[in-house]
């Protein structure tokens, strides 16, 4: 267990005050709210990247402004949009805010250098965790500003990468890998290290599917805690892919906690693939083991047949309200089909219902 003192002891304070006397809310989809925007290829590059700057290239792509070429299409790079559209970022966060979100979750969930080279942009890494932590600190400060009493939180949000450690990609040669351990983990690494210098309270090592990446994710967080000589709480937020109740990787929701349990997680819990319907027993499961507090942001339901997600506001609020009524979770809020309207209801759904509890002996730590 790190030893390092808080980065920010009076922010870890206002946390654990908040949890200790209530449920919070975590926001919605952010890739949702962007689908909305319906932005092109033009659109995803914004000034930084736009095509025909001087100096272009075979592609007809120039180079952004610090020299790098940019000659592969980019839209679909939500994350570049940290960069290229940072108003329209402000804009989904602070409509979460509104909406009632206590913490935010930066837009970072492929801001690794394995899953940003999808793009060929890894030399972005470090700007896009930076930015992406700053300016929700800068959204989470200014609803603070509006409404004291409720402190709001950055999530610097780590995703699973677009590779898995433990799964050949090639059915023809199971013992294949394309990522190392160690290859993840330096990744980590530089993501981890620049959304604490942008500003996030906590790390989130999110919609795990293989518990080796999470553990590369984990010891990577370690390492950057050990160079900054300071640490944020951490949690963690895996995924169970389908209704066999087990994550890609093989692990029931039980096995998935003990697998990490000894990183004393702030939280753990689930979020993405199913909806909250679905979800509930794996949500229950980890409860019932858990000695950290528990989390949750399921899918707007499951996708229909043109992968859009129907389940509305109302019906999610009344299945992630029973989760709180019966004492199973300390966060909630949503993931993939949520917006806005779902953290409203979520939020009014979970107001004046006590947290889950804690055991003592984890009280007492």
């Amino acid at each position: 267990m790190n030893t390092l003192p808080w980065k920010n002891p009076a922010r870890v304070a206002a946390l654990e005050s908040a949890l200790s006397e209530r449920i919070l809310v975590i926001d919605g989809a952010m890739g949702t709210m962007l689908q909305a925007y319906k932005l092109d290829e033009d659109g995803y590059r914004g000034e930084r990247f736009a095509r025909g700057q001087t100096g272009t290239h075979a592609h007809g792509h120039g180079p952004d402004v610090n020299g790098h070429a940019c000659d592969h299409d980019v839209k679909g790079n939500n994350d570049l949009l940290t960069l290229t559209r940072p108003d329209i970022i402000r804009a989904v966060h602070t409509a979460y805010l509104d909406a009632g979100a206590d913490l935010v979750e930066t837009n970072t969930f492929n801001s690794t250098t394995i899953s940003q080279a999808d793009y060929h942009l890894e030399h972005l890494v470090p700007e896009l965790n930076r930015e992406g932590a700053r300016l929700a600190r800068e959204c989470c400060d200014a609803a603070e500003a509006r409404t004291p009493g409720q402190p709001r939180f950055v999530i610097g949000v780590l995703g699973p990468t677009s590779r898995t450690a433990s799964i050949s990609p090639d059915v023809n040669n199971p013992g294949f890998r394309n990522v190392s351990f160690d290859e993840l983990a330096k990744a980590y690494v530089e993501a981890a290290t620049a959304l604490v210098a942008g500003g996030a309270d906590l790390l989130m090592v999110e919609t795990v599917f293989d518990t080796l990446n999470a553990k590369a994710a984990l010891f990577a967080i370690e390492q950057a805690f050990d160079a900054i000589g300071a640490r944020v709480p951490v949690t963690i937020s895996g995924t169970i892919t389908d209704l066999s109740g087990r994550t890609l990787s093989g692990q029931t929701a039980e096995a998935f906690y003990y697998s990490l349990r000894h990183t004393r997680p702030l939280s753990i819990g689930l979020n993405c693939a199913l909806g909250a319907t679905q979800l509930r027993q794996y949500v229950e499961a980890i409860a019932n083991v858990a000695e950290c507090r528990v989390s949750t942001h399921p899918n707007a339901g499951l996708p229909n047949a043109f992968a859009e997600y129907d389940e509305t506001p109302e019906d999610m609020a009344r299945t992630v309200g029973e989760f709180a009524r019966s004492g199973l979770v300390n966060m909630v809020g949503g993931c993939c089909g949520t917006t806005p309207a779902h953290i409203a209801a979520i939020a009014s759904a979970v107001r004046g219902v006590a947290p889950r509890g804690l055991p003592r002996a984890i009280e007492a730590a």
